[in-house]
């Protein structure tokens, strides 16, 4: 069973045949969360880093931005039975697309403000494929826990 995960979404189940995707992630930030215990897991695609800049536009849509989607993220994942000492975390993304000469730099921000959150909350990430200058699909499978990451630089799946 595949559940889609758009730009500015996320997606969390615990039925371990279900397997969670998204495309084209590119300077936006992809994380998957897996705690093996309760089979819960979750794949979160944020936009921007910071939602100070339009704070009604994230009420209306908190997956877009670094400051709203990932605490959404991790307290839809513990209602759903998981625990933070047992989540496995994998980050990626953030690659440098179009902007060839850093001038806004969001892949950069985007992970930067994720290490941030994670910072202040005590979150350790397992694995992190951050950078670059190409687009990842990324997908976690409940049934394995396993997050699987392709992309047109890769020669093959790099699973996790």
């Amino acid at each position: 069973m595949d559940i889609v995960v758009g730009v500015s979404d996320m997606k969390l189940s615990n039925n371990p045949r279900a397997k969670i995707i998204t495309y084209s992630l590119g300077s936006c930030i992809g994380i998957t969360i897996f705690d093996p215990v309760a089979c819960v897991g979750g794949l979160l695609h944020f936009q921007l880093p910071d939602s100070a800049l339009n704070p009604r536009n994230a009420q209306r849509d908190p997956c877009r931005y670094a400051d709203t989607a990932i605490p959404a993220f991790f307290r839809t994942a513990y209602r759903l039975g998981a625990r933070k000492r047992r989540l496995k975390v994998v980050v990626t993304g953030g690659s440098n697309l179009m902007d060839e000469k850093s001038h806004f730099d969001i892949g950069r921000r985007n992970y930067l403000a994720a290490r941030k959150l994670f910072y202040q909350n005590n979150v350790l990430t397992d694995f992190e494929d951050i950078g670059g200058g190409s687009y990842r699909t990324v997908r976690l499978e409940l049934e394995s826990g396993r997050t699987i990451i392709t992309g047109p630089s890769r020669r093959g799946p790099l699973c996790v």
